[in-house]
């Protein structure tokens, strides 16, 4: 009697970047960022920015060192992700809405190209309608004088 071969069968799922198959949420211990996303989608951007899903990243087991990278968007996936050293007590509430209306921005205004094709994100366009959140220099300010606490 010939033996029945057994074969393993890979399960067929699609193949989704990466960012989509991590488990993210919005709740953190001192801020919500979907009602954050929502407040500045209003005030800056006539709650155009739809689809779009607002997270906490992932926590780095090893602090950064030279830079600090406080969100980023991904536009394939049309995530915006938050760095969680963001939810803490002595982060203010406004600082973070900048981080958030910074990220958002990337939907809004188009990246551009220099003579090399180097992709430029924060364009003059982008830098001058930056501005425009309300407060825009103070957390600038804040940014400046509070980053040495994200690179311990």
């Amino acid at each position: 009697m010939a033996r029945k071969r057994i074969t393993k069968r890979k399960i067929c799922q699609p193949k989704l970047p990466m960012q989509r198959q991590l488990r993210f949420g919005h709740e953190g211990r001192y801020f919500d960022l979907k009602a954050v996303c929502r407040k500045v989608n209003e005030r800056y951007f006539g709650s155009r920015l739809r689809g779009y899903t607002i997270v906490w990243g992932r926590r780095r087991k090893q602090p950064p060192r030279s830079y600090f990278v406080f969100g980023s968007i991904q536009e394939d996936d049309r995530i915006i992700r938050i760095h969680p050293l963001l939810d803490q007590r002595f982060v203010p509430g406004w600082f973070l809405e900048y981080v958030v209306y910074h990220e958002m921005l990337h939907a809004f205004v188009p990246d551009e190209f220099g003579p090399r094709g180097r992709r430029i994100v924060h364009t003059a366009q982008f830098k001058e309608r930056e501005k425009k959140f309300r407060y825009y220099r103070r957390a600038r300010l804040w940014e400046t004088e509070n980053l040495a606490r994200f690179l311990q």
